[in-house]
Parts: C-alpha cells; sequence; structure tokens
C-alpha cells in the first residue's frame, strides 16, 4: 500500500489532473508511465529550443515519476523476477536522464521514452 501512496504522491506532485484519486492501482501506473514519456518529450523540445529551464523542470519531471512512482511501487517480494528486472530498467533510465541531462542529449531521451513505450504497452495489455 505504501508503493501506491508514494505513485499517488509523485502524480500529485507533477501536478496531474486530480482524477488520478479515483484511478485504480493498475490505471495509475499506466498514467504515470504517459506522463513521463511526456515530460520526456518536452525535455528534448527544449533541448531543442535552448530552453534550459523548461528542459530541466521536465526531466525533474520524469525523474520523479520513475523514481518516486514507478520503482518505489514495485513489489519485489511478490514480482519476483519482473519485478528485479524493471528495478534495474528503472535504475538505468534514471541514470541516463541524468547523462542526457547534462550532456543535452536528445538521442538517450530518445532511447528512454522507447524503454518506457515498451513497458507501457506490456502494461497496457495486462487486465487487473
Amino acid at each position: 500500500m505504501e508503493g501506491m501512496k508514494t505513485a499517488v504522491s509523485a502524480y500529485q506532485t507533477v501536478q496531474i489532473d486530480a482524477a488520478v484519486l479515483g484511478a485504480s492501482p493498475h490505471e495509475l501506473i499506466g498514467k504515470l508511465l504517459a506522463r513521463a514519456m511526456e515530460a520526456i518529450a518536452e525535455a528534448k523540445e527544449q533541448i531543442q529550443t535552448k530552453d534550459i529551464s523548461g528542459k530541466s523542470q521536465n526531466i525533474k519531471i520524469a525523474t520523479s515519476i520513475i523514481s518516486d512512482g514507478l520503482r518505489s511501487s514495485l513489489n519485489m517480494e511478490a514480482g519476483g523476477e519482473i519485478a528485479a528486472n524493471l528495478d534495474g530498467l528503472y535504475d538505468y533510465m534514471l541514470r541516463q536522464l541524468m547523462k542526457a541531462h547534462a550532456e543535452n542529449n536528445t538521442a538517450i531521451l530518445d532511447e528512454i521514452v522507447t524503454l518506457l513505450q515498451e513497458i507501457k504497452s506490456g502494461w497496457d495489455g495486462i487486465k487487473p
């Protein structure tokens, strides 16, 4: 339950619409994945337009969602190998986000969006 509270907190922190409070845990994770991809796409655009402040804000949003929402909501005991693999993947994404931020590297951001799209596609295919 604490992972769910953390995910809701991350969602509120990045100021997504309040309708999330009525979302199921499954829907919430889908919304978090979508919002992380949105923030990264916006950061990529801001790198291209040299909007450093906007880029920083969107990298921070994506980092918060991945770390405080997605990663912290993993149930390592019940999730077994899948949860462990996702934890490693989220850790990789967080490190890559920092690298992309420091280097203004849009190719790295594209890679992270691709990984998040794959996770979201699998997640959307699961019915709770």
